[in-house]
């Protein structure tokens, strides 16, 4: 249950982005487009890698699934603005059900950006730029002891 740290390979990072996903092929893809980007990347596989990614390691954005293994993605993005709220206004869900009941239900009360799976890769890249970029609207957060 490892996390993984990918840097940007050339310019300074435009900022940090955490991808929590479980599909091994899905989280490499992702990184790959952001790191490429110009992005600072952390990956977990597990709501748990996660939350203790976030604890040592600041970010400015996170891609979250709704289904996780242990965890519920909509449980778990709740307790990261409870513990990081900097983070409000800077999470995407990702979720191949997001018109599921619960899914809607939950958005209802929490509103955030909805990336519905199977998605366009540019929609990735252009959810990161608008957020990160424009307007250089970042918000760096600081480990919690």
């Amino acid at each position: 249950m490892s996390g993984t740290l990918h840097p940007p390979s050339s310019p300074p990072p435009q900022g940090t982005i955490l991808i929590v996903e479980d599909e091994a092929a899905l989280r490499r893809i992702l990184e790959r487009v952001l790191v490429r980007e110009g992005y600072r990347v952390l990956a977990a596989a597990s709501a748990e890698t996660a939350y203790e990614l976030l604890a040592s390691e600041p970010a400015d954005a996170v891609l979250l699934d709704v289904q996780l293994p242990t965890m519920s993605g909509l449980a778990l993005y709740l307790a990261l603005i409870h513990r990081h709220p900097a983070l409000a206004g800077q999470i995407a869900i990702m979720s191949g059900d997001a018109e599921a009941e619960h899914v809607r239900s939950w958005l209802e009360h929490n509103p955030c950006t909805v990336l519905k799976k199977p998605f366009d890769l540019r929609q990735i890249v252009e959810w990161a730029r608008k957020l990160l970029d424009e307007g250089d609207q970042r918000t760096r957060l600081q480990p919690r002891k």
